[in-house]
């Protein structure tokens, strides 16, 4: 069984090291409704795996030279959807690292077969009303805008959440520390 492994370890080359066998070279992306914790647990994890961590979202930012709320109201959801495929396209080289994707990625069809064939995707699912809780403390989402966050979470879950139930691996996000959340991916990936 492969072992897990913890900041204070010695470094590794992920080439040569379990890490690497574990994934054959594949990104570890994490997709799920906004508020989930994709980026959070994604920093987390990859300490853990000693893996580089990249956020979709805040690539799509630095490539768009403006952010997620401004290329959706100056460009449309369409407009931003084709960005993040490439962006995402672009992160899936090969090379082991962990991603966070923004909470529709998987929903578009050539995103998802890009995931799915070519890295481990992981569906951080959690319940509406705690997702509620934690995208309320912010006001960047753009499709929250004026709107109930508990209701258009609950639509986003009736329609997504078939969709995220085609990864491979499936965790609950819960009320609790994010290490709780980590700790459960690297037992799903039996490390």
């Amino acid at each position: 069984m492969l072992q897990s492994h913890h900041p204070d370890d010695p470094p590794h080359d992920p080439a040569k090291g379990p890490v690497s066998a574990a994934y054959a070279g594949r990104p570890i992306v994490l997709i799920g409704l906004m508020g989930a914790g994709k980026s959070t647990v994604g920093r987390r994890l990859a300490a853990r795996l000693q893996l580089p961590f990249v956020d979709a979202d805040t690539e799509i930012e630095a490539a768009a030279g403006m952010s997620i709320a401004d290329i959706f109201e100056k460009f449309g959801e369409a407009h931003f959807r084709d960005g993040e495929r490439r962006v995402i396209a672009r992160l899936i080289d090969g090379t082991p690292k962990v991603i966070a994707t923004g909470g529709g990625a998987f929903i578009h069809e050539g995103t998802r077969a890009l995931i799915l064939d070519q890295a481990l995707a992981i569906w951080l699912d959690a319940d509406t009303a705690i997702l509620a809780d934690r995208v309320k403390r912010r006001d960047t989402r753009p499709l929250l805008r004026g709107k109930d966050p508990r209701a258009v979470l609950m639509e986003l879950a009736r329609v997504r959440n078939p969709i995220y139930a085609l990864a491979p691996i499936r965790v609950a996000s819960h009320h609790a520390p994010h290490e709780h959340t980590v700790s459960q991916i690297l037992k799903a990936l039996g490390l």
